[in-house]
């Protein structure tokens, strides 16, 4: 009841502000939003816009000609922080040309203090800083800009008023449903706890109802989001909350698919193995972040599962369907990974045959407790890993993919090909990227293709 009332104050707030922003003005000013990192972060971003478009705000994808800037920053890799600031510091002859321009920094990156004190030091164009959890703060952030002020800054912690804040979607077909906030996990390479707060879930009753009123609006994909799903509903002390989430969200009624990320092994059970195979809306795919096949990296990660539980896993899901598609994350090289921790990574994914891997060499990331451990690898060990561990999995790719040649797929087409005049793209419900020949006017629909051909990215087919 508590928690329910503050958001509610703080929607009223929020809609008072606005107003105040509109009269001011008018509506003929345009803003650019850029959102950087994960599907959280983009769907964060698109909140933003939601703001903004009740303040009076149109939208421009041209930084030079929008009267207000927001940078919705990512913290997992210090390199994206240092991307982020190269490109604030590039604004600062977008502020003299426009003197009147307002930039604003959101997002993981500015969650952090040290991050927030840094910009206020040395970046002088931007007006305001925001954290991650307090979206709630931008139309005062940015009304306080308007009248005057010179800079202000909100980093508190842990506010879910983006649960209740309007979306401007950049699709008109895919939908991204924030399902929890925060993580628990403390993988000791990660950020994300300390900049995104405990675990808390939404009511399923709330998304469920987020997500009849987008397929009610024609969305064709929803993707159930979280740092890790498996959880949702812990922190109400309900255990396999999130299958039986999945369940109520299968029996809307409608033409969707349901994709859902990320998935932590740990709590990736029997039931919600059960789940994906039971709900025939619920894509059959799962996205399974190993991170390394060696169970000693795995423990100064903190991941809290053995590479032989991981196994079980994947050995129960193939139990059910040999081909069944799975991808995963890996990090190359964390600190004095050995000749011997990396071969049994590489035994892994030889095991398991992803369809697809997200591979990474280990960056430092301050604030985490790994990049207080002493590392011995020589970075171009690291890199020489890393080119191995892609040759193999290329070769893994263009093997599975041929297990499609001759079969029918149901695929999303979301865009027409970077690579082939004539053809569009999109994903089955495997998640394997198809093109097959055809115009824009696919974009948005469901097709069934007949597979011809297969890469080691892609297949390639025929409109049936």
């Amino acid at each position: 009841m508590c928690y329910n009332y503050i958001v509610t104050i703080k929607l009223r707030r929020c809609i008072d502000i606005l107003s105040k922003i509109r009269n001011i003005i008018g509506d003929s000013k345009l803003a650019y939003v850029r959102s950087f990192g994960c599907q959280l972060n983009i769907s964060d971003g698109e909140k933003i816009k939601g703001l903004l478009k009740n303040a009076g705000y149109r939208f421009t994808d041209d930084e030079t000609k929008a009267d207000l800037i927001i940078l919705n920053t990512c913290a997992v890799r210090e390199n994206a922080e240092d991307r982020v600031f190269g490109i604030v510091g590039s604004m600062k002859k977008l502020k003299e040309v426009k003197p009147s321009l307002i930039i604003g920094i959101a997002g993981c990156m500015t969650a952090q203090s040290h991050i927030a004190e840094k910009i206020k030091k040395s970046y002088p164009q931007v007006d305001f800083v925001v954290g991650t959890s307090a979206l709630s703060s931008i139309p005062k952030l940015l009304l306080d800009c308007l009248n005057g002020q010179k800079f202000g800054v909100d980093i508190s912690e842990y506010d879910d008023f983006s649960a209740v804040a309007e979306q401007v979607r950049d699709s008109s077909f895919k939908a991204s449903v924030p399902i929890m906030f925060g993580c628990n996990n403390f993988c000791t390479y990660c950020i994300v706890p300390y900049v995104r707060g405990r675990e808390r879930s939404r009511k399923a009753d709330d998304i469920v109802a987020e997500v009849k009123g987008l397929v009610q609006n024609g969305y064709k994909e929803i993707m159930l989001l979280g740092q890790n799903v498996n959880s949702y509903g812990n922190d109400s002390g309900e255990a396999n909350s999130f299958p039986k989430l999945l369940r109520a969200v299968n029996d809307i009624d409608g033409d969707f698919i349901i994709r859902f990320m990320s998935s932590h092994p740990k709590d990736a059970s029997e039931e919600l193995i059960d789940t994906i195979f039971e709900c025939d809306k619920v894509a059959k795919h799962l996205h399974l972040p190993l991170q390394s096949g060696s169970s000693d990296v795995l423990q100064r990660m903190n991941r809290r599962y053995t590479a032989e539980k991981y196994l079980e896993i994947v050995d129960y899901i193939r139990s059910k369907d040999p081909a069944f598609s799975l991808t995963t994350d890996l990090i190359v090289g964390f600190p004095n990974e050995t000749d011997d921790d990396f071969q049994a990574t590489l035994d892994i994914i030889k095991r398991v045959k992803y369809d697809n891997i997200y591979s990474f060499i280990y960056s430092k990331r301050t604030g985490t407790k790994a990049a207080e451990m002493p590392d011995f690898t020589p970075d171009e060990v690291k890199s020489q890993r890393m080119r191995k561990l892609l040759e193999v999995q290329r070769e893994i790719s263009s093997e599975n993919y041929r297990r499609f040649i001759g079969k029918k797929m149901r695929v999303l087409v979301d865009d027409i090909s970077k690579k082939r005049e004539g053809y569009v793209s999109g994903k089955s419900n495997e998640f394997i990227i198809v093109e097959f020949e055809g115009d824009k006017s696919l974009i948005g629909q469901f097709v069934d293709v007949e597979i011809t051909d297969a890469m080691n990215w892609a297949v390639m087919g025929r409109k049936i």
